[in-house]
């Protein structure tokens, strides 16, 4: 089965070289946790793996001969423009690799989808190139899961797709809105299976009810949940495959239940795979 890496290479090793093409995944985690750093780091090293090869081989090493790297590298954001992006990326990922990872990565900016229906002033998330006269123009035109949709129709066959965040539309969904989020993500899911690409959709675990995060995980292909542990007088963070169908069968085979994760110049990455046998 082909496969399209995550760019975190113990986890691409351990699960054959990555997830599965026409995979959607959540990324759902505790705040600061690592699974907006998981988003980053798979969006710069799939980049760089295309910018810089000598650099990827030396911070990744070789792909596996199952994965093949996606056609292109699309972040999608509902509340953060790209200068933002690149800032925030930067300071997880050291500067080199995150700024020659990012030149190969295409941002989308939804704010103003996210924010026009809003009280939110226009002058606070239009484009600050927009001419003064044209702001009234941007203002509640198009709906927020409308543009998402419209975007992933056009950038996501044969790419990697990061979302961030789903936690922003159910920040303000109503029952109404949040059954057609889930609709949304379904109907992805469906339709990812024949663009051949790789979707990773963030949530905050901690904005969700349990109801709400059992109508996601039952919508995607896979959910990787990050988590603090304590132990003693410190905490860890730790990743866990909740579920994904073609990769899990992998996991349990190796009698895998808990990657203890850690962030370092390359951003997200797993510093042990604790086993149970």
């Amino acid at each position: 089965m082909d496969r399209v890496p995550f760019g975190v290479q113990r986890l691409d090793a351990t699960v054959g070289g990555g997830a599965p093409v026409g995979s959607v995944v959540l990324v759902a985690g505790e705040a600061g946790a690592g699974a907006r750093e998981f988003l980053y780091t798979s969006a710069v090293l799939c980049g760089l793996a295309r910018g810089d090869a000598d650099l990827f081989e030396l911070h990744y090493g070789a792909l596996a001969p199952e994965a093949s790297l996606p056609e292109a590298i699309h972040y999608l954001s509902f509340t953060a423009d790209e200068a933002q992006l690149r800032r925030e990326i930067g300071l997880v990922i050291d500067e080199e690799i995150a700024t020659t990872g990012l030149d190969a990565v295409s941002f989308h900016d939804l704010s103003r989808a996210y924010f026009g229906s809003s009280p939110v002033p226009v002058e606070w998330y239009a484009d600050r190139t927009t001419n003064i006269e044209n702001l009234g123009t941007v203002h509640g035109r198009e709906d927020v899961l409308e543009a998402l949709a419209d975007r992933l129709d056009a950038c996501a066959p044969g790419s990697l797709v990061t979302i961030d965040s789903l936690t922003d539309l159910l920040a303000t969904a109503e029952d109404r809105t949040l059954a057609d989020i889930v609709l949304l993500v379904r109907g992805l899911t469906k339709a990812a299976t024949a663009w051949d690409g790789l979707v990773l959709v963030h949530v905050n675990r901690e904005a969700l009810t349990e109801h709400q995060y059992g109508l996601l995980t039952d919508a995607v292909s896979g959910t990787m949940e990050f988590s603090w542990e304590s132990g003693g007088s410190s905490r860890a963070r730790t990743m866990i495959v909740k579920h994904f169908r073609g990769v899990l069968p992998r996991i349990e085979a190796e009698d895998i239940v808990r990657f203890e994760t850690d962030i370092g110049p390359t951003g997200f990455d797993i510093s042990d795979v604790r086993k149970i046998r």
